[in-house]
């Protein structure tokens, strides 16, 4: 696990928690619940992208590995 995956993960997990803890304090009918689900739809967004940006590296990472095998193979 690689560390834009890893930290993609605690921020996909904190931005739920942020909008479970946003419903429940609707729930309550505390009017800050707006910040919390506001912070927590925004934090749970930049934690997608950076999952998803783990998974593009890492098949980025692979063609450019076997390009370089292949170049490898060309010279000898």
């Amino acid at each position: 696990m690689n560390k834009y995956l890893r930290s993609g993960l605690l921020y996909t997990i904190a931005g739920l928690t942020f909008c479970a803890l946003g419903y429940y304090l609707m729930g309550l009918e505390i009017r800050l619940y707006k910040w919390m689900m506001a912070i927590g739809v925004i934090i749970f967004g930049i934690g997608f992208l950076t999952v998803f940006y783990s998974f593009i590296r890492k098949i980025e990472r692979q063609s450019i590995l076997e390009e370089r095998k292949e170049r490898q193979n060309e010279n000898e």
